[in-house]
């Protein structure tokens, strides 16, 4: 599958870099391989043209560049990364280097047995940071969000930097303009954000450190920029 899925994200990432709009080319691409519904989506969230890589690797900020700051976070989308790490389901490294997972909210977000280990692991490594100020962005329209917001609240009521939760129409348009560095594997975000930091890779390493192990397909090799 590795090989299969490499050589799909590497012609979608030259398509894309050629100006076909991401639609047709996965559609040219999934087509063309014969790949299912799942792997398309995988292929879709980790390819990426030559000029978005070069915008988003020139915002990526490096880890000791937080400390003392405020860190902006996509809720949904590191919560369900980790949670997804956590249960066995495969998690996808893509062009960027971002880490991605095949779930999505459908408009309801459902608490799990691995949500309350997600968000302490993610406590954990952002008291590492050494933050001044963390803020999670959820999405408001999606429902649970305030009994999700309520449990965030008490397990971080003793982290050693200030916390909070923000419920927001429309976190990704929030985050693209955001002056303060944000976290998120989110394509359509990376694009426009000023700066970014890698989260993700961050507690997937902690997993690593804690001695889990997680399904990891890496395709963040494939399609080089273009000369």
């Amino acid at each position: 599958m590795l090989d299969l899925l490499g050589r799909a994200t590497a012609d979608s990432s030259l398509l894309l870099s050629r100006g076909y709009a991401e639609k047709s080319t996965l559609k040219l691409v999934g087509d063309r391989y014969s790949l299912t519904a799942r792997q398309r989506v995988a292929v879709g969230r980790c390819a990426c043209s030559d000029q978005q890589l070069a915008v988003r690797k020139k915002n990526q900020c490096p880890t000791d560049y937080i400390q003392n700051k405020t860190l902006l976070l996509d809720g949904y989308n590191i919560l369900i990364t980790l949670e997804s790490a956590l249960s066995g389901g495969y998690i996808f490294r893509g062009r960027d280097g971002c880490f991605r997972d095949l779930a999505g909210i459908h408009g309801t977000y459902r608490k799990v047995t691995e949500t309350i280990p997600a968000i302490k692991m993610i406590g954990q490594v952002l008291t590492e940071l050494n933050l001044q100020k963390a803020v999670w962005y959820l999405d408001s329209p999606v429902s649970n969000s305030g009994r999700l917001k309520t449990i965030i609240r008490s397990l971080f009521q003793n982290c050693p930097f200030e916390n909070e939760v923000q419920l927001v129409p429309n976190p990704d348009k929030e985050l693209a303009a955001a002056e303060h560095c944000i976290a998120t594997s989110d394509s359509a975000i990376l694009d426009q954000c000023k700066q970014w930091l890698n989260l993700p890779l961050l507690l997937l390493n902690y997993l690593q450190q804690q001695g889990l192990s997680f399904h990891l397909i890496d395709l963040s090799t494939t399609g080089n920029p273009a000369a």
